[in-house]
């Protein structure tokens, strides 16, 4: 239940009151309550809340990420920008150039627009302990 609600972003209160409600299905084996992760995955998809893109432009990249600028840092060649995106920070580097150009500057709303030919996916094998968890 606490990693449920870990990665759902609320309390453990509000996953005990789903699984009350049927919003999410549980079993109970040896006296521990077990949430099914596909569906877990299903109800986190389907509950996230995203700001609205205020670009309106169409595209192909799926990756799109709306947030507002934290931090700035810039020389006379690049610039380090920082958002914060939801739970997720994402830092971009990019000419200085195009930091003035676009005027970007803390507390601004950008949209962070990811296409990576590389993406690396990390998962930890069923049965393993995650971390803090004991058995």
């Amino acid at each position: 239940m606490r990693d449920a609600a870990r990665f759902l972003g609320v309390s453990t209160d509000t996953v005990r009151r789903w699984i009350d409600e049927g919003t999410l299905a549980a079993t109970r084996s040896a006296g521990a309550l077990t949430i099914d992760g596909l569906q877990l995955a299903r109800l986190a998809r389907d509950r996230a809340v995203l700001p609205e893109d205020p670009s309106g432009a169409a595209t192909s990249a799926r990756n799109r990420f709306v947030g507002l600028v934290t931090e700035v840092v810039s020389d006379t060649v690049m610039s380090q920008v920082e958002l914060q995106c939801g739970p997720h920070r994402v830092v971009s580097l990019m000419s200085s150039e195009a930091v003035r150009e676009l005027g970007i500057q803390p507390g601004s709303v950008a949209v962070a627009v990811i296409k990576a030919t590389n993406v690396i996916v990390e998962a930890t094998p069923v049965g393993t302990p995650q971390p803090g968890e004991h058995r």
